[in-house]
């Protein structure tokens, strides 16, 4: 029989056979340790980032638990922090998260496994002469290069282990500050419907008495008209306004993933929260390591694995097999034959050249791409507090300047209305523009808790888009004038 028949494997000794069985018998129980090591650690990581815990439905017990939840909570009117807490325990694209992250890590535990020996069988006839000879030959191979590359392929696990956390607290991160800002949308524009449908009471009342002070004829048809324009823009603008509380609202719906029936029971706060009474400090922001953040940690465990890879590429460019086997073969009527075979690839023609300059540019890439990430990241940062304390600012200026004057000037209307300085149009026109305020600062105000969640995005390594701000004055102001 040829020794060499299967030259692709390798074969330990019976001691290294039992260390083998023996790592191989421990990797086996390593995937479902490694799933729930992994969701532990990113329900810590999303406790601390975003103050909720992220719930995994492994059960019909727990599904039927978080559902109970979620309607306790849907049987008053919602909080931001009430929507985030649905949305990371209960909303099906977050568990489908946490499944997909699961799979990865139960795939990567079985990359760490060595693979399984090879055991072949060869019977051979021979009849010569009248007789009748047998041949067996048995083979048990084991690849020696898998063992000795072995640690290395733990470090490539705890990489990728590494990588999925961190990819999935960024998910979680997305997931929580979706549900944050499409709650602020839903709430603000629920507050904005309610002073369109003002605006909208204001226009017709001033048609309807202009058409009929025009009957009368104490109005010309040019101020008829002037008043019918108004309310047929009030009547444009109610539809906008109820269009986007509609829309808002099932954005809302759709980051929480609730059903037909959890839909239709989810009620909304009449107004958004107050502002703070101080925004954050620059400084404390500005100060904020930028080691926490997710996209951070991730480039640098990025390039820490490129560099350990790299050692790993010298060594291989030159051995890329080794196989060791040992054979036993059997004839009739003579002794058995022990022995081994030993097969390591000749670099001839490859000497691992353009593999070790392609480790090399792999790590300089890395490199660079994390420092520019540094600094792209304290840009962010800078950036989002920038909005941050900008919308800040325009809310409160609403809130102390702009809506109090508006609020003078219609008491005051109201007083010369009555000693009869003023007519009634001049006191609807009044109404109109302090209504107008009033939706202008409800929409700085959602402006400010939109661009809050973003920073605090920003911070844990998961940008967002800021509001527009330089959009939130025309839009409402539009019916006004």
């Amino acid at each position: 029989m040829n020794p060499f028949r299967h030259p692709s494997r390798g074969r330990l000794g019976p001691m290294h056979r039992l260390a083998v069985l023996a790592i191989a018998a421990g990797l086996a129980g390593c995937a479902s340790t490694a799933v729930n090591d992994n969701y532990a650690q990113v329900q810590a990581m999303t406790r601390q980032s975003v103050g909720s815990e992220v719930k995994w439905l492994t059960n019909d017990d727990v599904r039927r638990e978080a559902q109970a939840d979620t309607d306790r909570l849907l049987s008053k009117p919602l909080s931001a922090d009430d929507a985030v807490r649905i949305a990371l325990a209960y909303s099906p694209s977050l568990q489908a998260m946490l499944y997909e992250s699961a799979a990865e890590a139960a795939e990567t535990s079985q990359s760490t496994r060595l693979p399984n020996p090879v055991f072949a069988f060869e019977r051979l006839v021979r009849n010569e002469a009248g007789m009748r000879e047998i041949e067996i030959g048995r083979v048990l191979s084991f690849s020696v290069l898998d063992l000795l590359l072995l640690p290395s392929r733990l470090r490539v696990a705890d990489y990728r282990y590494q990588a999925t956390r961190l990819t999935l607290a960024s998910n979680v991160v997305q997931s929580a500050t979706d549900a944050r800002q499409a709650w602020v949308n839903a709430v603000a524009s629920q507050q904005v419907l309610q002073y369109a449908e003002q605006v909208k009471a204001t226009a017709d009342a001033g048609a309807e008495l202009a058409r009929r002070m025009q009957a009368v004829g104490n109005f010309s048809k040019l101020q008829r008209a002037r008043e019918q324009a108004f309310s047929a823009d009030a009547v444009a603008q109610l539809a906008r306004a109820r269009q986007a509380a509609r829309a808002s609202r099932e954005t809302l719906v759709r980051a929480l993933g609730l059903n037909d029936t959890q839909a239709s029971a989810l009620t909304l706060p009449e107004r958004l929260p107050d502002l703070p009474a101080a925004p954050k400090d620059e400084a404390v922001v500005a100060q904020a390591s930028l080691d926490e953040r997710l996209d951070v940690r991730m480039a640098r465990a990025s390039l820490e694995f490129t560099a350990r890879e790299q050692g790993l590429t010298r060594v291989t460019s030159f051995v890329n097999g080794l196989e060791l086997g040992i054979v036993h073969n059997s004839e009739t009527g003579r002794p058995p034959q022990k022995g081994y075979n030993l097969e390591l690839p000749l670099p001839i023609f490859d000497f691992g050249d353009a593999g070790r300059s392609r480790s090399q540019a792999t790590y300089m890439v890395a490199l660079n791409r994390t420092a520019q990430l540094a600094v792209v990241a304290r840009s962010q940062v800078r950036e989002g507090y920038a909005a941050y304390r900008t919308a800040y600012d325009l809310s409160r200026h609403y809130r102390d300047e702009i809506v109090p004057l508006r609020k003078t000037i219609a008491e005051e209307n109201v007083l010369r209305y009555n000693g009869m300085l003023i007519g009634v149009f001049e006191l609807l026109a009044d109404s109109r523009e302090q209504i107008s305020s009033v939706m202008q600062a409800i929409e700085a105000q959602r402006d400010f808790w939109l661009a809050d969640a973003a920073l605090q995005a920003t911070l844990i390594g998961k940008p967002v888009g800021g509001p527009a701000l330089e959009a939130s004055s025309s839009s409402s102001a539009a019916p006004a004038h």
